[in-house]
């Protein structure tokens, strides 16, 4: 079946990915994916990569990746994915032990494979950019392609899941594992095409790595079947996973538990802060006896943050605990959780989306037999059982002689075949009377303490046995009893499970696997080390694993990190750096982290204050890009209480200027009044447009700012097919203020604020760009416009001139050139600033004169600050 890509050329133009790329999204359709995936195929042949060798596959989730590993199956090339967030280390060991031929991954990490095999065994194709691998495979054809002679033995990959520190170890699928699991959801899925009419494209938004095999079946392999569309998201911040739901109209979410949970969590920030607390609870509770349509107009107003489209949750990589569960039930999702291990080719049970059995992990899928061993352990056996586990040189047995697999997690069955996830047997808890105690019986009674954020608990070693200890992060630690909240939460529990011993965790966050699981064997040796009065075992802390990816510095230089270390000076943090750290550690917490008070977060002791509090609290946790060195202090003009609205603003960008009818009122409004205008103002001279021949756009417009009419002469220049569509930045915080002012003004003021921030957005297409704060949402709506087709004005300055020379420009023109990756066109008005300076209104025509030159482009791997510069001094030059 894999050796067939007859469903993707079925799907023909029908989108079938969409994914990020920079401050933009890519969308490929199901032929061009095909297509990619023949071409890849075809370049494996040239490079004398035949069945059985390896290809590593080591970058974010995105398209390519998806025909580089159809690619392979094409040709019976063993892929071998890693996660994006895997080592260095750890993909080279991997790489050196399956003897990879290809290696597919970022061009930033080519250094890594470096003079790797002095038998040149490694061919590196050193990117996962579009650019670069169509370059790369561009000569060849592609329609179909002859696959190779496969059986349903061979090899289809290799996923490695453990190697830390010993040895990695890969679990070996075949072709014939990913059918077996794959048809009984086809056979079921078949019986509702029907109805899947209605609602099509079914949209997917993929949060869990294409390296992991539940990620591959809702990326890969399941949504051809349906002609779905799959989403990737680069990020786990709540707000802008909820933003692509509603932004891409997605059906399904496919996410890791703790997603979802931080997403409840959201819901529940919201609406505490709303002070709405009590009418939700009220509502909460009715729609446990409604119907789901019902529950759906009883939250209606959730429903429109998600879209009305977004009706389903898929849960993979651990198990969902039941009040979460039970949450988005209530609101009328669907929550459908499925069970498998990578050694199973992910899937043994489903939960049917409408047929659910809430707390359970589903029934067993057809083609596989499941039974419990004595002391409850889940064996496996059937199809999609691996065949074996890699070790370097040979196969190693997975299942026994009988073909059983001991999954190694404890279950129960109920009457109608329901399975029920009940732990890990390795962390099940024998206590000193010979009780088996599960950990997730402890953590679901202590999460129902409103002062838990989250928890864990471990079992403490006494004497041969064990008595299971809580590990807390709490919402305030300084203000909780914290036995006051192990007793309540005993009080649930029986006798023999109560805890005696608990320990509050120091960090912000549990130390996590690539699929978001705590790490319980090094909390377990954390909390004893800290039980005993030591250190926590030397271990780095969440935050200087993260400087260390971000800076590149070795962990050692990081781990005895003092409060009072200065971001910029003490650890030489960049700008650049501090953007990428506020965005990991959004992601790292799932939170969202304030932009507006950045300036004051120093220090990493200020962070650590900042991560103390509830997630969704404020943080200021970088110094703005859109500034060059240190932020300067806000501009003092206008009242007291304008300066305090500029510190509360929420930048709001509004995307119905980029529709109809806005663009037919803009069109009409230019050739009507503004045209004429810019005629009795000084009509320019326009010299360079011959730079433009042939260029249809997008482009990124960068000019020097002289006055507020400078948008006007850029119009006035700029050919009718760019000048129809391009949106321009501006001063955010000054155009927040007329779309929200303050209620100290008079109410024909407010109006009037009001009526003006109409008029620009939609006659001139302004979209705000903070000096402050918040430039990274300005940045992303510049991608979505972009993405409609819509060139992007910025005047890199950010002020007007003062003596008619160019202010340095900024370090976030370079950072925007990098993401949007469009030509840059460099403009430049000469003569306003004589006009201006003589206080004259009017010019004579030709007066002032706009210079076009010709569009620059940019490598990726260019330095933003170096992007800056080069486009000053084309600027400069156009004379």
């Amino acid at each position: 079946m894999l050796d067939s890509l007859d469903d993707f050329e079925r799907w023909g133009d029908d989108c079938a990915y969409v994914f990020p790329r920079g401050y933009r999204h890519e969308r490929w359709s199901y032929q061009r994916v095909a297509g990619a995936a023949y071409q890849f195929a075809r370049e494996l042949e040239a490079r004398k990569i035949a069945k059985g060798d390896a290809v590593l596959l080591w970058s974010p989730n995105c398209a390519e990746w998806v025909a580089a590993f159809l690619g392979c199956a094409l040709c019976g090339v063993i892929a071998v994915p890693v996660d994006d967030a895997a080592s260095p280390d750890f993909a080279r060991r991997i790489s050196a032990q399956v003897r990879t031929r290809l290696v597919l991954c970022p061009r930033e990490r080519a250094a890594i494979f470096d003079g790797f095999d002095a038998q040149k065994t490694v061919q590196k194709l050193v990117t996962i950019d579009p650019a670069d691998l169509a370059v790369a495979i561009a000569e060849h054809s592609s329609q179909r392609f002859r696959p190779a002679q496969i059986q349903p033995s061979d090899a289809l990959e290799i996923v490695f899941t453990s190697g830390t520190t010993a040895e990695p170890k890969g679990v070996v699928l075949t072709h014939a594992n990913v059918v077996g699991n794959l048809a009984p959801i086809e056979i079921e899925i078949k019986k509702y095409l029907k109805y899947e009419r209605l609602v099509h494209p079914i949209r997917f938004l993929n949060l869990l790595p294409l390296s992991h095999v539940f990620g591959q079946f809702l990326g890969i392999f399941l949504p051809p079947l349906l002609g779905g569309t799959v989403v990737f998201e680069n990020t786990f911040n709540p707000t802008e996973v909820m933003a692509t739901i509603r932004r891409e109209r997605v059906s399904v979410l496919v996410a890791v538990p703790r997603m979802i949970e931080s997403l409840k969590q959201k819901i529940e920030r919201e609406v505490q802060d709303a002070g709405v607390r009590e009418s939700f609870a009220a509502r909460y509770s009715a729609a446990a006896s409604q119907h789901f349509l019902r529950r759906w107009w009883t939250f209606r107003d959730l429903r429109r943050q998600f879209g009305w489209k977004f009706w389903a949750m898929i849960s993979g990589g651990a198990a969902l605990d039941r009040e979460t569960e039970e949450f988005w039930h209530r609101l009328g999702y669907a929550v459908v959780q499925g069970y498998g291990l990578t050694e199973t080719t992910s899937l043994i049970s489903l939960n049917h989306p409408f047929h659910t059995s809430r707390g359970s992990i589903g029934k067993v899928l057809p083609g596989r037999e499941i039974k419990l061993a004595d002391d409850g352990e889940i064996l496996v056996r059937g199809s999609g059982v691996a065949s074996g586990y890699w070790n370097g040189h040979e196969l190693q047995p997975v299942a026994t002689d009988e073909g059983w697999y001991c999954t190694g997690d404890l279950g129960a069955l109920d009457e109608q075949g329901n399975l029920f996830f009940k732990g890990r047997k390795k962390e099940v808890i024998v206590t000193p009377a010979g009780m088996n105690i599960y950990p997730e019986d402890l953590e679901a009674a202590l999460r129902g303490q409103k002062e838990v954020r989250d928890c864990v608990v471990v079992g403490l070693e006494r004497g041969g046995n064990a008595e299971p200890c809580a590990v807390l992060i709490l919402r305030d630690a300084q203000a909780v009893d914290v036995k006051t909240i192990v007793q309540r939460a005993n009080e649930t529990l029986a006798e023999y499970q109560r805890m005696r011993s608990w320990f509050v965790w120091p960090d912000e966050d549990f130390p996590r696997g690539a699929t978001q699981k705590p790490r319980r064997n090094v909390i377990r040796d954390a909390v004893e080390a800290g039980l005993r009065g030591q250190a926590l075992a030397n271990a780095a802390s969440p935050l200087s694993e993260l400087l260390t990816r971000i800076t590149g510095r070795h962990i050692q230089n990081l781990q005895n990190l003092t409060p009072d270390a200065n971001l910029k000076n003490g650890l030489g943090l960049s700008s650049l750096e501090r953007v990428e750290l506020l965005s990991a550690l959004e992601d790292r917490y799932q939170v969202d982290l304030s932009e507006a008070a950045f300036a004051n977060a120093a220090t990493v002791g200020d962070l650590e204050k900042l991560l103390q509090g509830e997630r969704g609290g404020h943080c200021k946790l970088y110094a703005p890009v859109w500034e060059r060195g240190s932020a300067p202090p806000p501009h003092k003009h206008g009242s007291e209480s304008q300066q305090r609205e500029l510190h509360s603003l929420a930048f709001h960008y509004p995307r119905w200027t980029l529709r109809w009818p806005t663009t037919w009122l803009r069109l009409a409004s230019h050739y009507l009044l503004a045209r004429p205008a810019m005629f009795l103002l000084g009509w320019p001279r326009v010299t360079g447009r011959e730079n433009l021949h042939g260029v249809r756009g997008p482009l990124l417009v960068v000019s020097n700012h002289v006055a507020d009419v400078d948008v006007g002469f850029i119009h006035t220049a700029l050919p009718a097919r760019i000048r129809h569509r391009l949106a321009t930045a501006t001063g955010g915080e000054a155009l927040e203020l007329l779309r929200s002012p303050g209620p100290d003004r008079p109410w024909f003021a407010r109006i009037y604020a009001r009526v003006q921030w109409v008029l620009g957005v939609a006659v001139l297409n302004l979209f705000p760009l903070p000096r402050q704060a918040g430039f990274r949402k300005s940045f992303a709506y510049a991608g979505e416009a972009v993405d409609r087709g819509y060139s992007v004005l910025v005047f890199p300055e950010g002020k007007h001139t003062e003596d008619g020379k160019l202010f340095p420009f900024r370090t976030g023109v370079g950072l925007l050139a990098n993401n949007l990756r469009i030509p840059i066109l460099p403009m430049r008005i000469d003569g306003l600033f004589e006009i201006k300076k003589a206080g004259k209104k009017f010019a004579l025509p030709g007066k002032i004169q706009v210079r076009i030159g010709k569009p620059l482009q940019f490598a990726p791997e260019t330095d933003p600050e170096e992007i800056a510069r080069l486009l000053q001094r084309a600027v400069e030059e156009l004379k």
